[in-house]
């Protein structure tokens, strides 16, 4: 799917925006959805509380750590660069924590997670600013990116 950075000559602008959308939606879903499987990984890993807090916090703590390089990085080395950059780290960062045998891969995945994130969410926001045209165009694709 060609994007292109001139507002108006977006080929896909639904598949763009849904992309966009999920890479959102992505973001803020993994934040939260550690503590449905939380004590089964602290089970499985033999953890105990005070190690799992580490893996809900990792995630935040890299995340907001990261949020103003991210957002540097999208401006010096390009927005699809770095979403692209993001997704691929967010999947090796998904699968280090998926096929952690001990608790600091784990931690380690979710905190990889978070750079991810941080990369992700700057870029996201940046392209649709630059892909869809000011007005109900992007207002719209505004919208639907935040309800993601």
């Amino acid at each position: 799917m060609p994007m292109t950075d001139s507002p108006g000559a977006l080929r896909h602008p639904r598949a763009a925006l849904a992309l966009l959308s999920l890479s959102q939606l992505l973001i803020a879903l993994d934040a939260t959805i550690v503590f449905v499987a939380l004590d089964a990984m602290g089970q499985q890993l033999q953890m105990d509380a005070r190690h799992l807090q580490w893996v809900v916090s990792a995630y935040s703590v890299a995340f907001g750590g990261c949020l103003l390089l991210g957002g540097r990085c999208a401006d010096l080395l390009g927005k699809r660069r770095m979403y692209v950059a993001g997704m691929a780290l967010f999947g090796l960062a998904s699968l280090i924590g998926g096929f952690a045998s001990q608790p600091w891969q784990l931690v380690l995945g979710r905190a990889g997670q978070g750079v991810a994130g941080a990369l992700l969410f700057p870029a996201t926001l940046s392209l649709i600013n630059t892909l869809y045209a000011a007005g109900p165009e992007r207002n719209r694709a505004l919208a639907v990116w935040s309800m993601a």
